[in-house]
């Protein structure tokens, strides 16, 4: 499962909070390690979810159906006398 950009925003805000209020040098270094990492989790879980919004609404699109060319397109083709190849 894959954090949500939420959940890595709030979990590199609680790090930094911590961060800030250690008084031992080995506690600010961790917490401020963690705090980055999930500020880099955090902009690839935008990343992520963009993508997936993205392709929903792409999946959700309706698709076209394909016609036959028309008489008038014939005319456009290599062979007008044959017209354009139909799709198997």
């Amino acid at each position: 499962m894959q954090p949500s950009a939420d959940l890595c925003r709030a979990r590199a805000a609680h790090h930094d909070a911590v961060a800030r209020g250690a008084t031992l040098d080995n506690v600010r270094l961790i917490a401020s390690a963690a705090a980055a990492a999930w500020a880099k989790e955090g902009a690839a879980a935008d990343i992520r979810e963009d993508r997936r919004l993205r392709t929903q609404a792409f999946a959700a699109a309706p698709m076209l159906p394909i016609e036959p060319p028309s008489a008038a397109l014939r005319g456009l083709s290599e062979n007008p006398d044959r017209g354009h190849a139909d799709r198997a």
